[in-house]
């Protein structure tokens, strides 16, 4: 999962001198209530994963669920993997009550916005960033410089 979730610009931790810390926030995480992970596999070899988070929200009447991570490996993409991650998730938020499944995508991951849209998802806002400490986020679009 780390490594897909590298493929999305998240900083590289297989390797690094601090990688057995981010498997114990991983686990950590993954023993939340409010926090779910699936994955999608064929021939036993991961090629999707996506993560979600149960966030209340004030003056919503249930919570909302967000997805901060949704990543499908380029060769399988396009062959249902993604839809079947975002169902796994969409149907964990109709289970909690959520008002809402949400994710923000890169201006520039167009062909993600399509999948999206297919998917019943609507462009519904902007997110902003101030980066508080330099980790290399937000990544630049495909092709720019570091």
């Amino acid at each position: 999962m780390a490594s897909l979730l590298q493929d999305l610009g998240r900083p590289t931790v297989i390797g690094a001198p601090n990688e057995p810390a981010h498997v114990a926030r991983f686990s950590e995480w993954l023993g939340h209530p409010d926090r779910y992970a699936f994955v999608a596999e064929v021939d036993e070899q991961v090629i999707g994963f996506i993560d979600l988070v149960v966030v209340p929200r004030l003056n919503f009447e249930g919570p909302e669920a967000y997805v901060p991570d949704l990543i499908v490996t380029k060769s399988a993409r396009s062959k249902g993997a993604g839809a079947a991650l975002l169902q796994a998730v969409e149907t964990v938020a109709n289970d909690r009550g959520a008002f809402a499944l949400t994710l923000d995508s890169a201006n520039w991951r167009t062909r993600a916005h399509a999948f999206y849209r297919r998917e019943g998802m609507a462009d519904a806002a902007k997110h902003f960033a101030k980066v508080l400490r330099d980790v290399g986020w937000p990544p630049p679009p495909p092709g720019e410089p570091c």
